[in-house]
């Protein structure tokens, strides 16, 4: 987490007015009175309305269908996942049976499979938006970061848990949490908090790796006031955790020549 900000104070002090700059005594307040009929005129002409909102409409829509896109596009690749493993079903034969087998021995650790058992529910959010904060308080330390989701996400794994799964999307090695701006960017697709992680194992141990993990605990730290960030920890007896359903092929640079 980044540390609070501090503004440098500055110096007070008396300064003597020359003769020369009586002038400006009337120019001042006859520039500022202009000012003020500018901004009043303004205020009136947009009525309450931002002058500039068409712009951040179009982003909002923008983000929006894309992200309805993406996931419209994990469905579809879900649903041929599944043609194509009905086929290999049907498929006979000694060599066949057998790389199927080790191709459904391998899905599970790979996370290309659902997993469905015990486990815990974390739940990182924002502080509230409408809370009182000191005025000095650096707003950084009032949002959840990647490193948050990382940290956690960490420490379940040191805890043994066989499958994790962030807003309902499967983690596995070659997935990338990213921060930008005040979403988090999952698999291509930006997710405003609560941020929602569903691990699906012992959730004992899982339990003492969170209370073991340092990052986690400094996250822990600033669950109360006044930073009141969100943190909740549920255990529960049944979970789903659903099977990857993104690219499995790597792409990688190469050396030049």
């Amino acid at each position: 987490m980044p540390g609070r900000a501090h503004d440098a104070g500055t110096a007070s002090g008396s300064r003597s007015v020359s003769s020369s700059s009586r002038p400006w005594r009337v120019a001042v307040p006859v520039a500022c009175a202009c000012a003020g009929l500018l901004a009043t005129t303004s205020m009136y002409n947009a009525r309450g309305t931002d002058l500039r909102a068409g712009r951040s409409t179009d982003l909002i829509g923008i983000v929006s269908e894309q992200r309805d896109r993406v996931e419209a596009l994990g469905r579809q690749s879900r649903a041929l996942q599944d043609q194509v493993d009905a086929l290999a079903s049907q498929v006979t034969g000694t060599q066949v049976e057998s790389a199927q087998r080790q191709v459904d021995r391998l899905s599970v650790p790979a996370g290309l499979r659902g997993l469905v058992g015990p486990g815990l529910v974390v739940t990182l959010d924002d502080a509230p938006r409408d809370q009182e904060a000191p005025i000095d308080l650096n707003p950084n330390l009032l949002v959840v970061h990647q490193q948050d989701i990382q940290a956690v996400a960490n420490a379940l794994w040191t805890g043994g848990a066989e499958g994790l799964s962030l807003q309902g999307q499967r983690i596995v090695s070659t997935t990338g949490i990213k921060c930008v701006g005040n979403t988090v960017v999952l698999q291509g697709v930006p997710y405003a908090p609560p941020y929602r992680i569903v691990a699906v194992g012992d959730s004992s141990t899982m339990y003492d790796a969170l209370e073991a993990s340092p990052e986690v605990q400094n996250y822990r730290d600033y669950v109360g006031t006044p930073y009141n960030l969100g943190w909740s920890l549920r255990p529960q007896r049944r979970l789903t955790v659903p099977g990857y359903a993104g690219p499995v092929s790597l792409q990688f640079a190469t050396p030049a020549g």
